[in-house]
């Protein structure tokens, strides 16, 4: 479970973080703060691991706090939720080494691709002694391609991939098959197949093929909810 602190001046806006993280599983509120003295204070009495920190707060600003986590060298990560989209301040920002940004206002997916991103780099991290340079480039220094055409296929229909995804969300708690989402989307095996190689190409899909004694081989469909954001481009 990883502790968080919510740093936040604006009562309604920390309400909407505390409520955003939750809908998250492995993450814990631990404490919130509405100014950088009061989470300073707070750092002596709980372990926090991830603080999610305003920049503009009355007396002093967020970026202080992150300049005092850092010289006391405190190991606590930080995702920065403010208002303030200047480049100056996200670069200053950037040189703390927050690990992710987030400009007011933002959608829940956002937040939670936010979330999952620094949750699965946790996970990785606490179960390895030493990475590859593919290892290293994939998880930890975000190099992977991002740059995702936001036209459908030729043959799909962003009506059909609406149904598709929602059957998706029923399923996902477990393997499923392609015959289950045509099943319930009430389309053929051939056109369901066709939209879940496309979530499969996303990253969004795990695919794996199990041969049984007789008949066709099953493709068994695993969630991945770490590239979840990426299918609002095309519904």
């Amino acid at each position: 479970m990883i502790n968080v602190m919510i740093v936040e001046d604006d009562p309604m806006v920390a309400e909407i973080n505390k409520q955003y993280l939750s809908k998250i599983d492995g993450f814990r509120l631990a404490a919130t703060a509405n100014s950088v003295d009061e989470a300073i204070r707070f750092l002596g009495k709980e372990d926090i691991q991830l603080i999610l920190l305003d920049i503009f707060m009355p007396s002093k600003q967020g970026l202080e706090l992150l300049s005092y986590l850092r010289k006391n060298e405190h190991e606590i990560d930080v995702i920065i939720i403010s208002a303030a989209s200047d480049l100056e301040r996200i670069k200053r920002a950037l040189r703390y080494g927050v690990v992710d940004y987030l400009i007011k206002p933002f959608q829940f997916e956002r937040f939670h691709a936010a979330l999952a991103c620094y949750q699965k780099h946790n996970r990785f991290i606490d179960k390895q002694k030493e990475v590859s340079q593919q290892e290293l480039d994939d998880f930890l220094l975000h190099r992977e391609e991002t740059v995702i055409a936001e036209e459908l296929p030729k043959g799909l229909t962003k009506d059909t991939l609406k149904q598709v995804w929602e059957a998706v969300q029923e399923l996902k708690e477990g393997p499923f098959s392609t015959d289950e989402i045509a099943n319930l989307v009430g389309i053929s095996r051939v056109s369901a197949r066709k939209y879940l190689n496309f979530l499969k190409d996303l990253g969004i899909l795990d695919v794996k093929v199990i041969y049984g004694t007789v008949g066709r081989p099953v493709y068994q469909h695993e969630y991945n909810q770490y590239k979840e954001h990426l299918i609002k481009n095309f519904l």
